[in-house]
């Protein structure tokens, strides 16, 4: 695993080939990265699937309310939803969304953000300015590239837990 500089900042996603090390931006998106924190400690992340895993672009993940394959789990509704939590505003910024860096995702409204997020598989520069970045992988990005693919995958993979490095 990569040197965790900062780990009140740090995310941990173990899935089953490894863990994934998430350094987040609160610098550059803290509202975003409050949230994932939040969520995190709640324990709302765990057993949540990738509903959303395309090829050459993304894994969205993170809807709380509908992706969770131990409670309402419900893969035709999954990434429908988020959480009980308000929206967030967009924190666009300069950061580019290269392979590897966490992206808010949200509707058509840019200020729906919740609990929902991608993971780029490679540049995808075409959503820069348009979708909230606010971490990177500095880790496991070969776990990251294991994941089932589909709309939604036929047999999804799922986050098995996510913690803040700061709380293990």
């Amino acid at each position: 695993m990569a040197e965790i500089k900062d780990p009140e900042n740090t995310i941990i996603i173990e899935l089953k080939d490894g863990p994934v090390v998430i350094e987040l931006l609160p610098d550059v998106a803290p509202k975003h990265s409050e949230r994932m924190k939040e969520l995190a400690r709640a324990g709302a992340y765990d057993n949540v699937v990738f509903h959303r895993v395309i090829e050459g672009f993304m894994a969205q993940t993170g809807d709380v309310a509908n992706g969770n394959a131990e409670r309402d789990f419900n893969l035709r509704r999954a990434g429908t939803g988020g959480s009980d939590l308000p929206d967030l505003p967009a924190e666009f910024s300069r950061i580019p969304h290269d392979r590897g860096t966490l992206g808010a995702a949200r509707s058509s409204n840019p200020n729906s953000a919740n609990s929902q997020f991608f993971i780029n598989f490679k540049d995808n520069h075409f959503l820069n300015g348009q979708y909230t970045v606010y971490g990177r992988v500095i880790s496991g990005m070969e776990h990251v590239d294991k994941i089932a693919r589909g709309e939604p995958p036929a047999n999804p993979d799922r986050m098995i837990s996510v913690k803040v490095a700061g709380d293990a």
